[in-house]
This record gives structure tokens, C-alpha cells and sequence, in this order.
């Protein structure tokens, strides 16, 4: 049996396997018709951030100079049919269409924003493209490439291997390895980085472990069980906790960094699984994927503020520019979301290839790109 097959297998297991714990009556309620009120964007955050606001940089007025003259497009990742669509925002039709290497998983910007990277999982390769013509340029090869992430002062880019349960540490402009450490949990998924850069907590999706590791010298440093099914990772505004989604728990938990421990357990519906910071930086975008839903948590009170039923699969995504539109995939509907922040409602469906995946709204404010489908501080 494939690869790509044994990887689809685990995802549909691990899908059916949540099922039947709903099924089954886990005492998780269902996602409920809250009444909908604006969560868009109403201000602007400083372009500065802050110890308060690690997010102080995304504002909608704060586009880097490397953007600039951009033309904007979202860039779908078909993981099944082995090809990337690409929509453009402002007539929300699908203009062009490439194939890539096998399994594209996620679409992630670069440190400084310049380039685009498929990430082709099976193929073993990067696709990189170039968002000034919105083409493939060239292609980087690489073990393993489930997702990809850039240290936060831009000099490392990490390969999340997956399946090999193990992150790969390269040169960003070479794309040399430089170092690699081997996860003793299976399944090493999403992560993100603490405010100073110094450490990571990466979330082990099969096992239900998260792992602190030691950027500079590449080594863990600790692991946390949080049960489950951990999957997308983020940082609190204020650098104190970590947000980790759980699918299986169909929640979400806080987890403190330096302690390393689950200080506190959040429900959503089931499924939870990625995440996405408003424009603010106020709140906390949290796809249900089973659910058809998303969660909009509120950052300052660790509370769950509204929930928009979307229906089908939401998965993962990213805002516009101007956060009033969240984009998400529809991961087993073949089909893309765009959902009004101010109102919750979806306003626009968009057929795409089949298995979209983690989707890249570009371009988007900020300094620097942490990665995945477009972490920006």
C-alpha cells in the first residue's frame, strides 16, 4: 500500500473515529445557532507590536514594502487531485490552474514574503511560486514536506516531516539542511513559536502529545499529553499560552509554555481543528471540521463569543487583507468558504479540486511570515 494511501486511511479512520464518539454521546454539546454579531475589523493595530500584542503588526494598513503592486489571489491546495486552483478574491471565480508534486498539503508564504511554497507531501518537494505572476518558478526538493514554518528571525525554514516524525531544520536561501530532530511522538503536525523566538510547541496529531523544542540547538525540551487529536497551534497575543486545537476532544486547549501544562480546556464543537487570527488580533478563528462550523473565541476572555455554522468541512485558511472575509477549505466538499466577519454568514462557495487543503489568502499584512497557510507578526 502507498503512502499517500496509508495517509488518507489514517485521516479517514481518524474522521470516522470522531464520528462515533459523537455518535456514541460524548457529552460534547452540538454547535449552536448563536446569535451573530460583528467581529470584524474596526480599528487598526499599531504597526509596532508590543509585549501585550504579538500581533500589533497584522493591521490591514501594515503591508510590507515586498508586497507591494501584489495583484491578491488565493492559492487552494487540492490533495487529491495533486494540482493548486487559484481564485481570484475579487470576482471569486478560479482563473487559473497548475499541477504539482503528489499530496499538496498547505501553501505557505516565506520569512520575508517574496515567494510561495507548495508543499507536496509524497512528492517531496516544494513548489515554489512566484506571487507577482501567481506561477510555479521552480521546484525544491525536500524529505517529507507536510508543512512548512520560518523561525522567526527569518534564518531557518522548518520542514515539518510528518510522517517521518521529525523536523528538519534548512537554509532558507540555499535550502540546505542544517539539522534535524527526531519527535518520539507520531504524527508531528502544526506548530508555532513563543514571542522570543527561542522555542516552538509543535502539536503530535496521532498521538496526542504537544513538544517544546529548543530552536537554536534543535532539540526538544519537554512533552505534554493533552490527549486527543492536537493539531493547529497559535500564540496567545500576550506571549503567555498556547492555543492548541484538538479534534478529538472538539476543543481547544491552553497550554502554558513554561510550565507545560493544560492550565485550561475550551470547547468548541466537533472537530476543531485550525485556526485563524482576526485582523484585530482580537480574536481566534476555530474551524469545526466536523461540525460545519466555525468558533470565534475572544483572545482577552478565553471565552467563545459566537459560532457560524458554515456546514460541509472547514478546515484551514486565512483573512483578507482588510478582515472582513475569512477564506477556508472545505476539505472533504471540495469546495472553498468565504465567510463576512462582520455577520458570520457564508457568502460564497466556490467549487475547487478535490481534498483542498490549507489554503493561502496573499497577500496579508505584517513584517514576516512564521508560515503554514500565512502566521504573520
Amino acid at each position: 500500500m502507498s503512502v499517500a494511501r496509508v495517509r488518507m486511511r489514517t485521516l479517514a479512520a481518524g474522521a470516522c473515529l470522531a464520528l462515533a464518539a459523537v455518535a456514541c454521546g460524548s457529552g460534547v454539546p452540538k454547535p449552536t445557532a448563536t446569535p451573530r454579531h460583528p467581529t470584524g475589523v474596526d480599528a487598526t493595530p499599531s504597526a509596532t507590536p508590543d509585549a501585550s500584542n504579538v500581533y500589533g503588526a497584522i493591521g490591514p494598513n501594515n503591508m510590507s514594502a515586498a508586497v507591494q503592486g501584489i495583484t491578491p489571489r488565493v492559492y487552494v491546495p487540492n490533495t487529491n487531485s495533486n494540482t493548486v486552483d487559484v481564485i481570484d478574491p475579487s470576482t471569486y471565480q478560479v482563473v487559473d490552474q497548475f499541477d504539482t508534486g503528489k499530496l499538496p498539503e498547505h501553501i505557505t508564504p516565506s520569512w520575508d514574503m517574496k515567494h510561495l511554497y507548495v508543499d507536496n507531501d509524497i512528492g517531496n518537494t516544494l513548489t515554489e511560486l512566484d506571487p507577482a505572476t501567481g506561477k510555479p518558478v521552480r521546484t525544491i526538493v525536500v524529505d517529507d514536506p507536510y508543512n512548512l514554518y520560518f523561525t522567526p528571525d527569518g534564518s531557518r525554514a522548518i520542514v515539518v516531516a510528518e510522517r517521518q516524525r521529525r523536523i528538519d531544520f534548512y537554509d532558507p536561501h540555499t535550502w540546505t539542511k542544517v539539522g534535524s530532530y527526531t519527535i518520539l511522538h507520531s504524527g508531528p503536525n502544526h506548530l508555532d513559536f513563543t514571542a522570543d523566538g527561542k522555542y516552538l510547541l509543535i502539536s503530535c496529531e496521532f498521538s496526542g502529545y504537544v513538544v517544546k523544542v529548543d530552536v537554536q540547538n534543535m532539540k526538544g525540551v519537554v512533552a505534554l499529553y493533552v490527549g486527543g487529536k492536537p493539531t493547529d497551534v497559535r500564540l496567545s497575543p500576550d506571549g503567555k499560552v498556547f492555543y492548541v486545537a484538538n479534534e478529538h476532544r472538539n476543543g481547544v486547549s491552553v497550554v502554558d509554555p513554561v510550565a507545560m501544562k493544560e492550565v485550561k480546556f475550551i470547547p468548541t464543537a466537533p472537530g476543531t481543528h485550525g485556526f485563524v487570527v482576526s485582523r484585530d488580533g482580537k480574536s481566534l478563528y476555530v474551524t469545526n471540521r466536523l461540525a460545519g462550523s466555525v468558533s470565534v473565541l475572544d483572545f482577552a476572555t478565553q471565552e467563545i463569543t459566537a459560532t457560524w455554522d458554515t456546514g460541509g468541512s472547514p478546515d484551514m485558511g486565512g483573512v483578507s487583507a482588510d478582515g472582513r472575509e475569512l477564506w477556508l477549505s472545505g476539505r472533504y466538499n471540495a469546495v472553498v468558504y468565504v465567510i463576512d466577519t462582520f455577520t458570520g454568514r457564508v457568502t460564497h462557495r466556490i467549487p475547487v479540486g478535490s481534498g483542498p487543503h490549507g489554503i493561502c489568502v496573499f497577500p496579508q499584512p505584517g513584517r514576516y511570515s512564521l508560515g503554514h497557510t500565512g502566521n504573520y507578526r
